[in-house]
């Protein structure tokens, strides 16, 4: 029995989040962890472009900002059924795990991939449909 990731809706989340997951071990491994950036922008032999992209890289993940992002994305996406949201969730989910924020991301990460897994095949972007009912795609017949 094969698993058909296109038929799922699979394949397009973890293409995305390999290629996102490979971007931020660049940025942990290769930039930061192996001192391509300036250790101190104070001294005057420091790049003032290196020292800001340094700065707000580790902003961006100091006190976990990508996993709470993550988190307030993923719960929002799954409480409303969004795939934007989902995909912002998923995303900076696997980033934030990359780089330091493993707690909140792994949880956001997770509710906006259920979100990304489980839309329909019309692929909901935030909108309400007043004729659906919980039960429809569960393909059951009524009771009565």
């Amino acid at each position: 029995m094969r698993i058909n990731l296109l038929k799922h809706g699979v394949a397009a989340p973890l293409l995305a989040g390999a290629l996102v997951a490979t971007i931020a071990l660049w940025f942990r491994y290769g930039l930061l962890e192996a001192g391509l950036l300036p250790r101190d922008c104070a001294l005057a032999d420091a790049s003032g472009a290196a020292c800001v992209f340094k700065e707000a890289l580790v902003q961006s993940f100091l006190h976990q900002r990508l996993g709470w992002v993550s988190l307030a994305t993923g719960v929002l996406a799954f409480a409303l059924s969004c795939s934007r949201l989902a995909w912002v969730g998923w995303l900076t989910g696997v980033a934030g795990l990359v780089l330091y924020s493993f707690d909140p991301a792994a949880v956001g990460g997770l509710l906006a991939l259920l979100v990304l897994v489980g839309t329909d095949e019309q692929g909901r972007k935030c909108e309400s449909e007043s004729d659906h009912q919980p039960g429809d795609r569960l393909r059951v017949g009524g009771l009565g």
